[in-house]
């Protein structure tokens, strides 16, 4: 059968996105509760909000952030990054796991990946530690947990912070301890296309004090009220200091609600993206032409994004064509991510293509498939029938 592309019929008559947000009628009430409360920001239902978070993952301390690049950007504050310093981080990302870097002064250094776990590898992080590393970002890409054993056995007596981008990874286990309590600090993002939303949003979990401390102040400009921390002392109940240069980061208490609310869902939402995940690899297991990303026993993964890997060897066009005719069957894959030291940006601060062979030839072959708790069986039915159709048609 032809794909849609070249005459054929659509598989679908309206278009399947690849991610989508699940808010109901309870999570609107709670938002309305806000809406209709004295408080819309600076209340009590960000501390409540975070307080969820932080029992959810057995971490002693989480602030909450505006979004998610603004928590990894408070966090690179907090670890103390700044000029001349150099952060590890994968370039199979989004930028924000780069540029939260280059805010602070700090200069990005891009470690290779494995092709089976897609994961930043242990390996290629140690090749790259120099005296000028202060921290590593390593990314749970699509929601599997990085191999942080071996991430910390490669820093092992040297100080070098381990800031974990989370953002895919809320409610994955690592040798089952839950992502949020394994690293220095770690970050997740409440993009409405997480495991969670708030619309906007993000937040990081610690056991640190004083990077909780720093945490707290930077969302705020640095300012605080709190008199432990004032330089000048007894000036009166009115007083507040801004202790160094922070941004305007807060979650409003609105936000918070919808969180809150989320967080009801936690496990639905869990179950049903695992439930997907199986019927996706059981599906493409003996697909001829794609090939299954490899889940560590120490990942108990909860997926955010489902990447497969077209086998291009096998097939007689390259991506672009099969992504167009996946377009065409209104099934919405799309691809996470270009390399991050690929994008003009970058390119012109100095990074050239071929730093990472590995991630490079994985960017070029891998397609992201649509994945949310509200999908249907059929929409499921639909995205597997696509792929059987088109690789079917275009293999070798």
């Amino acid at each position: 059968m032809k794909p849609a592309i070249l005459g054929g019929k659509p598989i679908r008559e309206k278009s399947l996105p690849y991610a989508r947000q699940y808010v109901d009628n309870e999570d609107c009430i709670e938002v309305n509760k806000v809406l209709k409360s004295a408080f819309l920001t600076t209340g009590p239902k960000v501390q409540e909000f975070e307080r969820e978070i932080s029992n959810y993952v057995g971490a002693k301390y989480a602030v909450a952030f505006s979004s998610g690049t603004a928590a990894l950007h408070g966090a690179c504050h907090a670890a103390g990054i700044g000029a001349g310093d150099e952060v590890i981080t994968t370039p199979m990302t989004f930028a924000a796991s780069a540029n939260c870097v280059l805010y602070m002064g700090g200069t990005p250094v891009f470690a290779d990946i494995n092709l089976d776990t897609f994961n930043i590898d242990p390996n290629e992080i140690a090749k790259k530690i120099t005296d000028k590393t202060r921290a590593i970002i390593p990314v749970d890409y699509t929601g599997q947990a990085v191999d942080m054993d071996s991430i910390k056995d490669s820093i092992k007596g040297k100080d070098i912070v381990i800031i974990q981008d989370a953002a895919h990874s809320l409610g994955t286990k690592y040798k089952g301890t839950k992502v949020g309590n394994l690293a220095d600090m770690t970050m997740f993002s409440f993009h409405p296309v997480k495991t969670i939303t708030t619309g906007e949003g993000g937040i990081i979990t610690t056991n640190n004090k004083e990077y909780y401390k720093k945490l707290i102040n930077f969302r705020s400009h640095c300012i605080t009220r709190d008199t432990d921390q004032h330089i000048n002392k007894d000036c009166g109940g009115w007083y507040y200091e801004q202790l160094d240069l922070g941004f305007n980061y807060r979650m409003t208490d609105f936000q918070a609600a919808l969180g809150i609310s989320q967080m009801k869902k936690i496990d639905w939402f869990i179950k049903r993206r695992k439930e997907i995940v199986d019927i996706y690899n059981e599906a493409f297991k003996n697909l001829e032409g794609v090939i299954l990303q490899k889940n560590p026993d120490y990942s108990d993964t909860v997926n955010h994004l489902y990447v497969l890997k077209l086998d291009l060897s096998k097939l007689t066009v390259g991506r672009r064509e099969i992504f167009g005719a996946f377009q065409a069957e209104n099934i919405g894959v799309f691809v996470h991510y270009i390399p991050v030291y690929w994008h003009p940006y970058y390119q012109r601060l100095g990074y050239k293509k071929g730093l990472c062979p590995k991630a490079e030839e994985l960017y070029n072959s891998i397609l992201t498939v649509p994945l949310f708790p509200a999908m249907t069986d059929e929409d499921l039915e639909d995205v597997i029938d696509g792929f059987y159709k088109i690789v079917g048609y275009y293999r070798r």
